[in-house]
């Protein structure tokens, strides 16, 4: 035989080597992590349950899935133990500030529209108010609201 047609086959062998290999490292990182459970952990199974564990034996675990509720699970049934920011930000809602050092965003953008002291004091010296509004039909001359109303004429009105 040559060598050539046992190449399909040591590849195969080496392909199933390396995944077995791996599985077993991934199976042995889940041991250690269900071995360093403690009470007062965070977890969460492989059913998708978050619960803390209140005690670990050898094969089970008791876990407390909220008050006055306590649930027995086999150990192989947690799917990770997580860290104590990490249950409480998924559990409880709370937010660890990972950002306190850094710049506060405002939540209105007044401050960041805001400009040096000399031009707000230039700014404030003018305080006349502006009116946006629209102007009441008893401000306006008698005689530009009879030119508004011919200038809105299509010019119909003589057609009759």
């Amino acid at each position: 035989m040559s060598l050539l047609t046992l190449l399909p086959f040591i590849v195969l062998i080496g392909a199933m080597f390396l995944m077995t290999r791996s599985a077993k490292k991934k199976q042995q990182q889940a041991i250690e992590m269900r071995n360093q459970m403690q009470p007062g952990s965070g977890v969460r199974t492989i059913g998708g349950m978050y619960a803390t564990v209140k005690e670990v034996s050898e094969d089970t675990v008791l876990l407390d899935a909220g008050p006055g509720v306590e649930l027995l699970f086999a150990k192989n049934s947690i799917g990770a133990v997580l860290t104590d920011e990490e249950y409480n930000r998924i559990v409880h809602g709370i937010e660890h500030d990972l950002q306190s050092d850094a710049d506060v965003v405002p939540d209105d953008a007044s401050s960041l529209t805001e400009t040096d002291d000399s031009s707000d004091a230039a700014a404030d010296s003018d305080d006349t108010p502006v009116d946006l509004g629209k102007k009441d039909a008893e401000d306006e001359p008698a005689d530009a609201t009879a030119d508004a109303r011919a200038k809105k004429s299509d010019g119909d009105s003589d057609a009759k």
